[in-house]
């Protein structure tokens, strides 16, 4: 059995590997969530409580707060950043099914100025996609996850977890099980629908899989299906050799694909159905990311506005 210190320390090292492949988030905001989390567990430790991260309840987060609220060199703004680091923990636990509820539940976070997501262009895209040698078989695999993760809108967990019986051709759509085992269907145009076809007939065929590995529509050179840290490792490489010099990730294509489709008319419910957010409020970020494009069409097309040469 675990110590309450193993736990802790396993709890810390999954949630880095959470923020860095699934939010993307930058590697401050990373150590910052990290120290968030160090926080609370030295203070739990100064109070002689030697409990696991999973074992926190309300009670505990209540006396920590005033505790914090207690030191005059802590900034409002500070403890909301704290707060915002331990909700973020604790939704990340309520994910892994590792708790039943967050002790922070019912605690109100003030808002904070929220950050737009790294968005890419098309031409950057289809620049990263031009990096992959189709007569390589690994690459060609490759090629066909970045076009599935931008024109599917995937989150990279949904990716790697993709089984073939989840793909239905005759019908162009995909079934994907999201966050909290939430289903949504994704409709399919026909350049990834041949190109997924190409893959799974052409080159996925001669791998031979491993025992309980056969569902998987990418595989490895072994058999096995890929992680998430894999296909991270591999966006960012494609990247660089593309000369994109943003900081991406998987994510970035599925942003990518929300703020395309805004861009090009697409209603906010629509977008809302197809990337499996739960909340309007999430997918309304994407109006703010399209600014930059909204103010071209202005500059452009509006008879006030319209450039002349």
């Amino acid at each position: 059995m675990q110590t309450s210190e193993q736990q802790w320390e396993e709890a810390a090292k999954n949630f880095k590997v959470f923020l860095l492949i699934d939010k993307s988030l930058s590697e401050n905001t990373i150590e910052a969530y990290l120290r968030d989390v160090l926080s609370l567990k030295i203070y739990l430790e100064q109070q002689h409580l030697d409990i696991a991260p999973q074992q926190i309840t309300a009670e505990h987060i209540q006396s920590y707060l005033q505790y914090l609220s207690g030191k005059p060199d802590l900034k409002s703004v500070s403890l909301a950043r704290r707060l915002s680091g331990l909700k973020t923990f604790y939704k990340y636990l309520l994910y892994e099914d590792q708790i039943q509820e967050s002790p922070l539940k019912l605690i109100k976070t003030p808002r904070l100025q929220r950050n737009l997501p790294q968005v890419l262009s098309i031409e950057e895209i289809d620049a990263m996609e031009a990096t992959f040698d189709l007569s390589v078989p690994e690459q060609a695999r490759n090629h066909c996850i970045v076009e599935t993760l931008y024109s599917c809108g995937l989150r990279v967990s949904e990716l790697v977890n993709l089984k073939l019986e989840n793909l239905y051709f005759n019908d162009s759509f995909v079934q994907i099980t999201g966050k909290g085992d939430k289903e949504r269907l994704v409709p399919i145009g026909n350049k990834i629908q041949q190109e997924l076809d190409y893959y799974i007939h052409h080159i996925r065929s001669f791998t031979e899989p491993r025992a309980g590995e056969e569902s998987y529509v990418f595989l490895s050179r072994r058999g096995r299906h890929l992680t998430r840290m894999f296909v991270f490792q591999m966006i960012q490489k494609a990247a660089a050799a593309a000369g994109i010099t943003k900081k991406i990730s998987p994510h970035t294509l599925r942003h990518s694909f929300a703020t395309h489709l805004y861009e090009g008319g697409a209603d906010l419910f629509s977008i809302q159905a197809m990337l499996g957010h739960s909340s309007i409020t999430t997918t309304e970020i994407y109006t703010h990311v399209s600014t930059a494009y909204i103010q071209d069409i202005l500059l452009n097309y509006h008879p006030r506005y319209k450039v002349k040469y």
